[in-house]
């Protein structure tokens, strides 16, 4: 038995969980771990096991917990040894909306749960709680950090070469000129991570029918990322007209905000996930997990359709001349050696 597999072992048996069944369950594209655990009565729980640092389960708890007070559901800490990286929480079983659309169910009214979900957030959760969560800031610096895998992963294994030094100041100053304004409104919580993989379908009612995961890496920050995420999904197409619905669903709950000023941080902050998106595919793709690619050309899709908005104008040029149109998502990653 390995050193971590001991830990873990010695972790269930403080909790009474000696005798529990343990299975696997799939990962994300992070490096935790997830197995569900069947105890001695039938019950179910959840075994997190993230790495050592664990710097994002802290996170998860406190955040967890104000989500719960505000009145939405998020699993249940039932005990953790956060510096070991370990937790056992709540089951909420496998209904995400993700395996719900895929069993034939209408998307409408699980989008509609999801946006619902984002309206309270923005209502609901009081700016000011952010430093008391120590909360990151998703400003106009880290945004513009972040797109930056686009340049440094990315265009290498497009090219084969890096970026010249012009070439990446030029995208650097792309992107600063079209971000700040972006992240000039209204601020909320900020999930980050916020699409159908991550809501789950509760037998309970009101908003907390959905059920909340993956939200540790969560700040502060303009309320129209969220919305993008869940409105343009990297790994699956919306039915033709539902964002449009959905993004009035949004808008009527918030009569007095800046329509045209939400527009354009939706349409910026949607190009630099999307950027980021598929820097982060095919960083896994080199690590063997090759499977994202099937996604490449939906994140491209959606890339290039905010690419073609006025707002992105100085994306859009840069992108022009170092990637042009037919150049982008025919990207074959090659096999690691």
């Amino acid at each position: 038995m390995t050193d971590r597999a001991s830990q873990i072992a010695a972790f269930l048996a403080r909790h009474g969980l000696e005798g529990a069944k343990r299975e696997p369950l799939a990962g994300d594209a992070s490096a935790r771990r997830y197995e569900r655990l069947t105890t001695l009565d039938g019950g179910t729980l959840i075994l997190v096991d993230t790495p050592v640092p664990a710097e994002d389960l802290m996170p998860f708890i406190a955040i967890g917990a104000t989500l719960d007070r505000l009145g939405f559901s998020v699993p249940a800490i039932l005990a953790a040894e956060v510096e070991a990286g370990l937790a056992i929480q709540e089951d909420f079983g496998d209904g995400t909306l993700t395996r719900l659309l895929n069993a034939g169910e209408e998307p409408r009214p699980l989008y509609e749960l999801a946006t619902d979900v984002l309206i309270e957030l923005h209502r609901r959760f009081p700016v000011e709680e952010a430093a008391c969560l120590n909360l990151p800031l998703y400003d106009a610096a880290l945004f513009t950090q972040q797109v930056a895998l686009f340049a440094d992963v990315y265009l290498p294994a497009a090219t084969g070469k890096p970026l010249s030094d012009k070439a990446r100041s030029d995208f650097d100053a792309a992107w600063a000129a079209v971000v700040p304004e972006a992240c000039a409104g209204p601020q909320s919580l900020l999930l980050r991570d916020y699409h159908v993989d991550n809501v789950m379908r509760l037998p309970r009612p009101g908003l907390r029918a959905a059920g909340l995961i993956d939200y540790q890496s969560a700040g502060l920050g303009p309320v129209a990322y969220d919305l993008v995420s869940l409105l343009e999904d990297a790994r699956r197409d919306l039915p033709a007209g539902l964002e449009g619905v959905l993004l009035d669903r949004y808008r009527a709950s918030f009569p007095d905000r800046d329509w045209g000023a939400f527009r354009r941080s939706y349409a910026v902050l949607g190009a630099i996930r999307h950027t980021r998106i598929v820097a982060i595919f095919v960083r896994l793709a080199l690590q063997r997990r090759r499977g994202y690619l099937l996604h490449l050309p939906r994140v491209w899709r959606l890339l290039e359709g905010q690419l073609a908005k006025p707002e992105l104008a100085p994306v859009a040029d840069w992108f022009a001349r170092h990637l042009p149109p037919g150049t982008r998502a025919e990207l074959v990653v090659p096999e690691p050696d």
